[in-house]
């Protein structure tokens, strides 16, 4: 089973405001960070450099994703951005990238968390529902 972060941010987010989103993400849901299997993003944002660190830092892969598979798992998003759908076309990217690369049978654990308009984490796990 996995348990996924996927994120989304603005342009030059720092690294304290990523943590800070995957901290309320996890306390959110219940989690540690131990149990987190990788981070997850857009291809487009996979380069910034707030996602990078806490990558490094966490010792996780950040698997960049294709549009298409953002878009393939928008419908299962439960919230949704206007700014983002205009951007991206997406309601939520941190929740459909962490969807996506949880894989199929993949659900959210609750709606993305934010951390100062930054950045947004949400988590996806494999783990059946209890």
């Amino acid at each position: 089973m996995s348990l996924i972060a996927g994120f989304g941010c603005r342009r030059g987010a720092p690294a304290d405001s990523v943590a800070a989103a995957l901290a309320a993400a996890l306390d959110a849901a219940g989690r540690t960070p131990a149990a987190l299997t990788a981070l997850a993003t857009s291809t487009a944002k996979s380069a910034e450099p707030g996602l990078q660190t806490i990558a490094a830092r966490l010792a996780l892969p950040l698997t960049p994703l294709p549009d298409a598979a953002l878009m393939a798992a928008a419908p299962a998003c439960l919230t949704a951005s206007s700014r983002v759908q205009a951007l991206t076309g997406l309601p939520c990217l941190a929740e459909a990238a962490a969807l996506a690369a949880a894989g199929p049978g993949a659900r959210l654990l609750g709606p993305r968390q934010s951390a100062g308009g930054l950045a947004t984490c949400a988590l996806a796990t494999t783990e059946p529902a209890p």
